[in-house]
C-alpha cells in the first residue's frame, strides 16, 4: 500500500510542476488586444514584462507610424509613478487627406519611471494609449524600446517569429496567433486603470492552472481511496476443524 501511495504522490507532483510551468515562462512585449477597426478611436494596451533578474525596467518608448499608418490623435493614460512624454516630429513628407494636410505628428510616447516605481524581476507593466482614427491599412507595427536600470536597452522591433517581435495592431489583415499570451509573468500593475485592464488576462492563466491542479489532486485522492479499500491478503492462519460429536445411544 505504501508503494501505491508513493507512486500516486509522485505522479501528482510531476503533474503540478507541468501545470505551473507556463506561469514562469518568458514573455515578450505584446498588445492586450491586437485588432482594431478602420476609422475608430481605440485604446491600445501594451504589456511590458521585466525579464532581468538583476535590473529593473525604468523606461518604455513606444514608436508610432509616421507614414500611411499615421495616427492623427494620440493621448496617453497616466501611470502612477511614471511620467509620459509625447514626442512630435515634423514629417519628411506631408500627408494630405482631403482638405487636411498633416505636417507633424506624435511619433513616440516615452514613459519614464520615478525612483521606486520601476518594474522588478518577474513583474509586468501595463501602458495605454488612446489613438485614432485608425487608418485603413493592413496592420500597424508598433516597435517598443525597453530601458533597464543597468543602462541596457532591449528593442522589440523584429518579425513575428523572431526572438524580439514588435507588437502589431491588425486592422484589415488577419491577426497572427500570439503563442506567448499565456506565458506572461505575474502582473505588477502601476495604476488603477492598468489593474482593470490586466485582471482578465492574469486571472485566466491562474484560474486554469488552479483548475488543473484541482483535477490532479482529485485523481490522487481517488487512487488513494481505491488502494485503501483493497482487501488485505490472508496471513496463513487456518480456522480449527470442528471435532465431530459421537452419536448418543439409548440404553435398553
Amino acid at each position: 500500500m505504501h508503494r501505491h501511495l508513493l507512486a500516486a504522490a509522485t505522479i501528482g507532483t510531476a503533474a503540478l510542476v507541468v501545470l505551473s510551468a507556463p506561469l514562469s515562462a518568458s514573455a515578450h512585449v505584446s498588445l492586450e488586444t491586437n485588432t482594431a477597426t478602420p476609422g475608430s478611436y481605440d485604446t491600445i494596451t501594451f504589456r511590458v514584462p521585466n525579464e532581468s533578474a538583476t535590473a529593473t525596467t525604468n523606461r518604455v518608448t513606444v514608436n508610432l507610424p509616421s507614414d500611411a499608418g499615421l495616427l492623427a490623435s494620440v493621448h496617453y493614460v497616466p501611470v502612477a509613478g511614471w511620467t509620459a512624454e509625447l514626442v512630435t516630429t515634423t514629417l519628411a513628407k506631408p500627408i494630405v487627406n482631403g482638405d487636411d494636410t498633416t505636417t507633424e505628428a506624435v511619433t513616440q510616447v516615452v514613459f519614464t519611471a520615478f525612483s521606486g516605481s520601476e518594474l522588478g524581476d518577474g513583474s509586468l507593466g501595463v501602458f495605454k494609449l488612446f489613438v485614432g482614427p485608425i487608418p485603413k491599412v493592413g496592420k500597424l507595427t508598433l516597435p517598443v524600446e525597453q530601458g533597464y536600470s543597468d543602462g541596457s536597452v532591449i528593442s522589440w522591433n523584429g518579425a513575428a517569429d523572431s526572438e524580439r517581435p514588435a507588437p502589431v495592431l491588425y486592422v484589415e489583415d488577419a491577426p497572427a496567433v500570439d503563442h506567448d499570451a499565456d506565458s506572461a509573468p505575474q502582473t505588477t500593475v502601476s495604476d488603477e486603470h492598468a489593474a482593470a485592464a490586466s485582471t482578465d488576462g492574469g486571472s485566466d492563466v491562474v484560474a486554469r492552472s488552479l483548475g488543473g491542479a484541482g483535477l490532479v489532486l482529485g485523481a490522487i485522492a481517488v487512487v488513494i481511496a481505491i488502494v485503501a479499500r483493497r482487501p488485505r491478503a490472508a496471513t496463513g492462519a487456518t480456522s480449527p476443524t470442528p471435532t465431530p460429536t459421537p452419536p448418543t445411544t439409548k440404553e435398553s
